[in-house]
């Protein structure tokens, strides 16, 4: 297998969808293969060491983040030399299209999985389904799915009205009902937020033998975001690379939420939101005592006061 290729190094921020095509194409012709499929999807691919990351993304997903403009896996290409898979869709497709399914098909029979020591596969939300979909054709993978969808099917999932285009995809074909999909994986681990209703109802049907279920309470509809921002998500991947990934691991890693404010700030709306002023008490402590965070020693202050003047509700 070959060295890393310098053109992951690619700048990709600040340019048109078109444009971020075309540069995206130009780096794969050099250093990988890239290989459209049907009109809203491709796939592109560089093999360098034997651990191989399958990642699913938008474009619109990957053009939103403000770090790099570039796909995740490009960040474990650098620094470790993983091998990437990514499968890209223009808007949300939940990558429900048979050119799609011919193309896992076709690895799938030629064997390509079995080349690697371990595969990965990753995405989130519509991502997320699609990467505990289609890895029923590389068995034995490990698979992290952040608030995936189990399906949208009407009649296993027509509680969920939040995708309304989505009905007219077809989830009942190949590669269709994700849990289903991912049962032949070696582990399944589904990050979500107990809070958010309907991720958390998807989350439910994950519960095959083979999964892990995550709950990251007040996280809230973008977890992916947080995880990046906390530093964790490239090593969580990290170690599910190296098949050491277990809730253990994963909530050592989660400690990172201590220090992450916009974390912190949603838990203390919800504990004010249930009138409990000792525990806001102890949390706005806590927190001003180990960040700079105005918002928590300003709420301190006021309960403070608010209890020398008898206006606290137990």
């Amino acid at each position: 297998m070959q060295d890393s290729p310098n053109g992951f190094d690619t700048p990709m921020l600040g340019l048109s969808k078109a444009a971020w095509l075309r540069k995206l194409k130009d780096v794969f012709e050099k250093h990988g293969h890239f290989q459209p499929l049907g009109r809203q999807h491709c796939a592109t691919l560089i093999e360098d060491k034997p651990v191989l990351l399958v990642t699913f993304e938008t474009i619109d997903g990957i053009q939103s983040r403000a770090d790099t403009g570039q796909p995740l896996g490009w960040e474990l290409v650098r620094e470790l030399g993983w091998s990437h898979l990514c499968i890209l869709s223009n808007g949300h497709t939940w990558f429900r299209d048979p050119a799609v399914y011919a193309y896992f098909d076709q690895l799938k029979a030629d064997g390509f999985f079995e080349r690697f020591d371990e595969v990965v596969f990753y995405g989130t939300g519509p991502c997320g389904y699609a990467a505990a979909a289609f890895s029923a054709a590389a068995p034995e993978a490990q698979v992290v799915a952040v608030q995936p969808q189990a399906t949208l099917a009407p009649r296993l999932a027509g509680w969920d009205h939040r995708f309304p285009k989505a009905r007219r995809l077809a989830f009942e074909g190949p590669y269709g009902f994700a849990p289903q999909m991912a049962a032949s994986a070696d582990r399944c681990f589904v990050i979500y937020d107990p809070h958010e209703v309907l991720d958390a109802m998807h989350a439910t049907l994950f519960s095959i033998d083979n999964s892990t279920l995550l709950p990251t309470p007040f996280l809230g509809a973008a977890i992916e975001n947080d995880l990046l921002e906390m530093q964790i998500l490239y090593r969580v991947l990290v170690k599910a690379g190296a098949g050491t990934l277990s809730r253990g691991a994963f909530y050592k890693l989660y400690r990172a939420r201590r220090g992450h404010l916009p974390y912190l700030n949603r838990l203390l709306d919800a504990v004010s939101g249930k009138q409990r002023p000792f525990v806001s008490a102890l949390l706005c402590a806590n927190v001003a005592r180990r960040l700079k965070a105005p918002r928590f020693l300003r709420h301190l202050n006021g309960l403070a006061r608010a209890a020398e003047q008898g206006r606290l509700a137990g």
